[in-house]
Formats: structure tokens, sequence, C-alpha cells
């Protein structure tokens, strides 16, 4: 697809990934808007990338019915859903607390349901659009201490495979992209110890392959992309 005076809408995007991804997109010629629960956050990020602020969070419905409300009244339309909202926990089996858990889940499986179903509902009305979930390398093998945020990401995975075939014959495209280690807030989120070093991924770097997916030809599309760095270094 054509990315200029395209239409993207990026959850989570005031930080980390997100905020890369939605960077890419403006940078390419898009219109962007980027949800966020951080109002201070969100009023930057839109200063600096000049896109759509919404103050939203992708586990309450209502909130997802005003984004793309939102959305609409200032795109008229959606290309490109960025499904990127979503946090981590680390904990032994044993020490994984039921309210954290299921946050874990509203917000990663949940919020990314809601997100997609009324994108989904657009695209289908439309006859094209482009969903894009990004999961992580945790979508595809399981690790200890990751049984909340492997667990989403599993789901997350999921559900992507039942959109694609769902989707497929409306002209939806439905991408997964299974980021390794990258260089985020995130880790310090999650209470992960985390060292910076040349070798190891940078948020850009997914922005770039987000992208890269999105410019091929509407005929044909990338399932599902892996990043992994190189040779990374602890």
């Amino acid at each position: 697809m054509k990315l200029e005076n395209a239409t993207a809408l990026v959850t989570g995007g005031t930080r980390g990934i997100g905020r890369a991804i939605a960077e890419s997109l403006t940078t390419a010629g898009a219109r962007v808007a980027v949800t966020g629960r951080d109002a201070a956050r969100l009023e930057e990020t839109a200063r600096v990338l000049n896109v759509l602020p919404i103050q939203a969070d992708v586990s309450n419905e209502s909130d997802v019915g005003r984004t793309y409300k939102q959305v609409f009244d200032a795109f008229g339309h959606l290309d490109i859903l960025i499904n990127n909202a979503g946090y981590g926990l680390f904990k032994p089996l044993v020490d994984t607390d039921r309210a954290e858990f299921d946050g874990i889940l509203q917000t990663n499986v949940t919020g990314a349901m809601l997100m997609g179903r009324e994108a989904a509902r657009h695209f289908v009305s439309r006859g094209q659009g482009n969903i894009v979930n990004i999961a992580s390398t945790g979508a595809v093998r399981g690790g200890a201490k990751g049984t909340a945020y492997y667990a989403s990401k599993f789901a997350l995975r999921g559900m992507t495979e039942c959109w694609r075939a769902e989707l497929r014959p409306h002209n939806v495209r439905v991408f997964l992209i299974n980021p390794s280690e990258v260089i985020t807030s995130f880790a310090a989120t999650a209470g992960l110890p985390q060292e910076d070093h040349p070798s190891k991924l940078h948020s850009e770097d997914i922005a770039q392959m987000v992208k890269a997916v999105l410019e091929m030809n509407d005929r044909g599309f990338t399932t599902e992309l892996t990043i992994f760095a190189t040779n990374p270094k602890d």
C-alpha cells in the first residue's frame, strides 16, 4: 500500500515501539492518531510528531468506541490499525497474583480484541484495510516467569490467525510482528533488568519492519515476521 495520505491508528503510541511506528508512518506521509493513558505524554507526542492524540484505555469498551469516533471525525476513515498497547509482568507461577494476571490479559488480549473488532467492522464495510498486531517472540515459545505475559502473546497470535482467516476474503491484511528484546521502557515497567548495547534492537528497527510489510503491494502480505538482534550482547 502507499502510506502517503493513508490513515493510521497506533495504540500505545506515546513511547517505545508504538511511538517509533507512529513517527515512521508520519514521516512516510500518513495521517496518524495515537492512543495512550498518560495525558502529558500524549500532549508531548502530539506536539513533536504532529499526530492526533486520544486519551484512552484499550481495555475499556467505551474508550474504544470513543477512540474510533475521534478518528473518523478527524480522518473520515481508517486504513491501518497498529495494535501495540500492552505491558509485561514476569513472576514465578507460585507468586503470580490473580489481579495482576487479569490486568495483563485485559490490556494485551481483550484490548487488542476490542480495537481489532471495531477496525474489522470498518474494514469489511470498505472492502480493504490493515491490522498489525505487535506480539513478541514470547508468542511462539514459553519461558520461566512468563505465565501472564507469554500467555497474552500466545493468545494474540491465535487471534491473529483467526482474524486472518475471517478477513482475507474482504481484502483485509492481518499481520503479526514478533520482536525479540528491544531497548525500551518495557523492561523496567515489567520489573526486568536490561542493559543497552549497540548490538541490541531499538524501537526504530521494529518500526522499519512494520513500515516495510505495510508498503508491499496490496495483492500480498507477510503473515508473520519475527525480528531478532543479529548478535545480541547482555
